[in-house]
């Protein structure tokens, strides 16, 4: 069972409102499942919008944020726990230490080096974590079509999408947290 998750997304919030409506949704989907968020730990963007609803409805978060980044990101001052890190190494380290699974929403650069991060950690066994990427208002289907194009190249080693779960809506998490939680019952 997922105890806790790692969110990766943006720290603007992007144009199209279905993407702070999707971080909202996600927020609420942990906080009452009980699952613990680990994120950037700043208030902006997308990722202040997970982080502020999961607050707003009783449940945990923790923060892990760089000291370059303190100003930037605006730390977060009401989270459960805050980790003031060195660098973004040890933020991404630290977050994936602390996640049973991970969430990508729409974002950026810093976002795609978690996703890519993730997924190459996944490739080398380095861990075997849950990614599942939410496909807002089909916001990486360019990415996607670009991994089936890594994958037709044989450029990757197992399919793109044994190393991702693909959903286009936040409630397709719901399913895959019971689902989780019945495997884990059954080991």
């Amino acid at each position: 069972m997922w105890k806790s998750v790692a969110v990766f997304c943006g720290s603007h919030v992007g144009k199209n409102k279905l993407f702070a409506q999707h971080a909202e949704e996600i927020g609420l989907i942990l906080a009452h499942k009980n699952v613990q968020l680990i994120y950037g730990g700043g208030t902006n963007g997308l990722m202040g919008i997970v982080a502020n609803t999961v607050l707003k409805n009783k449940g945990n978060v923790t923060g892990v944020i760089p000291s370059l980044l303190n100003e930037k990101e605006h730390q977060h001052s009401l989270l459960t726990t805050l980790h003031i890190v060195e660098d973004m190494h040890t933020r991404k380290k630290m977050m994936y230490e602390l996640s049973d699974a991970a969430i990508i929403l729409p974002g950026g650069y810093g976002t795609m080096d978690e996703l890519f991060e993730m997924i190459t950690w996944n490739q080398l066994n380095i861990h075997n974590k849950k990614i599942v990427l939410l496909n807002s208002d089909n916001y990486y289907d360019n990415l996607l079509a670009h991994f089936e194009k890594m994958h037709a190249e044989k450029f990757l080693h197992t399919h793109w999408k044994e190393s991702l779960v693909i959903i286009y809506d936040p409630q397709a998490l719901v399913s895959l947290l019971d689902e989780d939680t019945h495997q884990t019952r059954r080991e």
